[in-house]
């Protein structure tokens, strides 16, 4: 008996040692795979980062060279000028290229030590400027150097998007804006830091670092466009190129205090840039100008919006840029408002509306207050749902070979749960959280192609609602708030329901720019401290952790026009930029 039941016992002992040594064998390998990935992921980590430390090198040497040949150019006063003013000196010869290039150069080098804002030096940049010496006629931007966030395309170069899995891939040729800069006169010469996967406001990845604010070093530059934002702040560029899906040209640029703009889905090409994710329509990335005064945008587009970007790439339409609109003195009717009723303004930011209005009537233009409508639907159901339109997995996808940078790992972690698990957790918070129980929900995407079809309809119908109120004030442009000041370093991406107040015109496909008005005040700080928002949720108190001990950085505006209207938009930048010039102190 004893050695039959041993027998029929047998097989089960057998199989069940084989299976827990199968599952055994199965979590080893798994973890050796984790161990070997994270070392070929740290690896990559190391050789990118010998390289930009070569590039720096590089730099450096190439600005010793010049200076030991050229002792008496005068750097300081090159990097002074106005673009405008440069590309007079540049054109009439009064200034050479090379000495352009070099105080760039010299200058880029020094605030990336303090700032961290640089990728990568384009060594290419002194061959390409003989290049444009040779141009017959000099183009509008001749002999400007330019700076390039990390994601435009430049030949010989990765655009990385602050991920590992992106490094290493060279772009085979330049992007279409970089070409058409090129034939413009420009010189390219550095990259610029960006987020990890360019989906936050903040500015740092696990490659290279963070990005400080040249204002104040416990604070983000912003994002995605961050290390382009700061490089200029700081003086060390005259005109970059960024890119805005959901606000990453105009975030950076209110938070370090200077001027870019957003054009409307495919007034430039975006032929040759990097992006985590393609294929998106809910909002649409465009690249943009990025600078220190209106002017330098208006010559960037005027430089841009030309033949050479028109036969490049045929899919944008060909419309050069319109210089009656922009040099119009006829007066504007702007509609305006401080507040959405989604996300209370803080109060700088309110004043900064305010005083803007005051000044743009003394100047003579009609003010007309405008309420945005539904704007919860259009932030959440049409913006979010469509961004994620997957729920976020074709995104998490791009994380599998990478080390989660610590200012993602909150949003990260909201990507990753699964749908279902979303709806529960919005289900159960809406009634203490509302505004962010949607927020949630709308994580969950769009379902299935039936469900995309039907949200793509609908942010086409939003569109014509938008624009039908709109045309009822005959409005011209539209002036309304702007997030800021900076946000403490590690605090945005908490809060990416901060987007609100840019991605709002990424879905409407309205061209859309930020140019700074004021300084925070010390009676804004103090106001800040009894800040509740529309809410009092979590939200509105991460504002005021955010945004604290923010006092003397600069607060800006938001300026809007009607789609493929950039000229008009650039137009009332322009006139907030005259009314609010000496009233503004950094």
């Amino acid at each position: 008996m004893i050695f039959r039941a041993l027998s029929l016992l047998l097989p089960e002992v057998v199989s069940n040692h084989l299976l827990i040594s199968a599952f055994c064998c199965l979590v080893g390998t798994f973890l050796v795979l984790g161990l070997l990935n994270r070392r070929g992921v740290r690896q990559k980590l190391r050789c990118r980062r010998l390289q930009r430390l070569h590039a720096l090198d590089l730099m450096q040497k190439t600005i010793s060279q010049f200076k030991k040949q050229h002792p008496d150019v005068d750097t300081g006063h090159i990097v002074s000028l106005t673009l405008s003013q440069l590309v007079d000196q540049l054109k009439k010869g009064s200034l050479t290229a090379e000495s352009a290039l070099i105080a760039y150069t010299e200058k880029a080098l020094e605030v990336n030590k303090e700032l961290n804002c640089l990728t990568d030096f384009l060594s290419e940049c002194e061959a390409q400027l003989q290049e444009v010496k040779k141009q017959k006629e000099k183009g509008l931007l001749y002999g400007v150097p330019i700076t390039l966030k990390d994601n435009v395309g430049y030949k010989g170069h990765d655009s990385h998007c602050g991920l590992v899995q992106f490094l290493g891939i060279v772009d085979q040729e330049d992007s279409v804006i970089v070409q058409v800069l090129k034939k413009q006169g420009a010189v390219p010469f550095v990259k610029t830091n960006i987020p990890q996967s360019m989906i936050n406001f903040d500015c740092s990845n696990s490659i290279f670092g963070q990005t400080l604010n040249p204002h104040n070093h416990k604070k983000t530059c912003g994002g995605s466009s961050g290390g382009e934002a700061a490089l200029i702040a700081g003086g060390g560029a005259v005109l970059g190129v960024g890119t805005d899906v959901l606000g990453s040209i105009r975030m950076p640029c209110s938070f370090c205090g200077i001027c870019g703009l957003k054009p409307s889905g495919n007034r430039l090409s975006s032929l040759g840039f990097s992006t985590p994710v393609s294929g998106m329509k809910s909002a649409v990335m465009m690249p943009g100008p990025m600078a220190r005064d209106v002017d330098s945008l208006a010559l960037f587009m005027k430089a841009v919006l030309c033949d050479d970007m028109f036969q490049l790439d045929p899919t944008v339409p060909p419309v050069p840029f319109r210089d009656e609109i922009y040099n119009s003195s006829k007066p504007l009717t702007i509609g305006f408002y401080d507040t959405d009723g989604y996300f209370l303004p803080t109060p700088g930011m309110k004043r900064a509306i305010q005083e803007t209005k005051a000044l743009l009537e003394e100047a003579g233009h009609k003010l007309v207050p405008f309420s945005p409508p539904r704007i919860e639907y259009a932030l959440n159901e049409l913006c979010i749902r469509g961004f994620f339109a997957d729920g976020g997995s074709t995104l998490v996808e791009k994380f599998n070979a990478d080390i989660v940078d610590p200012n993602l790992k909150q949003q990260m972690l909201l990507y990753k749960v699964p749908t279902l698990v979303k709806k529960i957790i919005s289900f159960f918070m809406r009634p203490i959280f509302p505004r962010i129980a949607n927020h949630v929900d709308a994580h969950c995407g769009v379902g299935s192609v039936k469900q995309l079809w039907k949200h793509n309809t609908a942010i086409k119908e939003y569109r014509c609602e938008y624009i039908n109120e709109w045309k009822k004030l005959n409005l011209d442009a539209l002036l309304c708030p702007m997030l800021g000041p900076a946000f403490n370093i590690g605090c945005p991406g908490k809060l990416f329901a901060g987007f609100c107040f840019t991605m709002l015109f990424n879905i409407l496909n309205f061209p859309a720019g930020v140019l700074p008005v004021t300084t925070v005040t010390p009676e804004d700080e103090e106001e800040l401290k009894h800040y509740k928002g529309y809410y009092n949720d979590l939200w509105d108190k991460e504002v005021i952790m955010g945004m604290q001990d923010g006092a003397g950085l600069p607060l800006a505006v938001q300026c809007v026009a009607l789609p493929w209207q950039e000229e008009q938009c650039l137009r009332l930048m322009k006139e907030v930029e005259n009314v609010t010039r000496g009233k503004i102190n950094m």
